[in-house]
């Protein structure tokens, strides 16, 4: 069944996020008390490029069974370590298309796209960029996609989660129930964002 299995905030802007009891999510906002939590974007890197754009990442979302992959190449993680505000258990996050509704027990986000990993991964553990990010053709990659990848390359899968923003606001706590609502059809698969 598919379920939360922790979650975590951090006020500021580093890396990785505190795991808490619960936290709290606002609608349109983001995760009560994170960095992260804003109607506009907030992301470091993006809000340097412009300011203006909407926060399409107010929480991010990894699936433990990554952790899992980690550990099996020698890289043990927590909840938090990655920066996600919600490790969740039983569900394949990263092929659910864009706009589906993921309700923790209450409240409600709807999925708007794929974390990019970044160079920052391989800074908190060196080395472990390969694990969330590779080609199609399967071979990891060491650093990060450029933002003009090229055209003849292979496709880049992206684990390092995905990105949502609050439709229902409310309390997520470790071991609520997650219930996966897919948008109409066509369904569109996520991009980076």
């Amino acid at each position: 069944m598919p379920h939360v299995v922790a979650v975590s905030r951090d006020g500021t802007h580093r890396f990785s996020k505190v795991p808490t009891e619960a936290i709290t999510l606002i609608e349109g906002i983001g995760v009560l008390g994170d960095a992260h939590a804003g109607t506009l974007v907030q992301h470091r890197y993006s809000a340097r490029r412009d300011p203006n754009q909407p926060n399409l990442r107010q929480v991010h979302l990894i699936q433990s069974e990554l952790f899992d992959q980690a550990r099996e190449q020698g890289y043990e993680l927590g909840p938090g370590d990655l920066g996600e505000n919600v490790l969740t258990a039983g569900i394949d996050l990263l092929t659910l298309p864009e706009g589906t509704l993921l309700d923790l027990g209450g409240p409600v986000v709807r999925l708007t796209g794929l974390r990019n990993p970044c160079v920052l991964i391989n800074r908190f553990r060196p080395g472990l960029l390969k694990v969330v990010l590779a080609r199609a053709d399967g071979t990891p990659m060491g650093r990060a996609v450029p933002d003009e990848p090229r055209p003849d390359a292979p496709a880049v899968i992206r684990r390092a989660g995905v990105m949502s923003v609050v439709e229902r606001g409310g309390e997520v706590v470790p071991g609520a129930p997650v219930t996966v609502t897919l948008p109409d059809g066509p369904h569109v698969a996520m991009e980076p964002v």
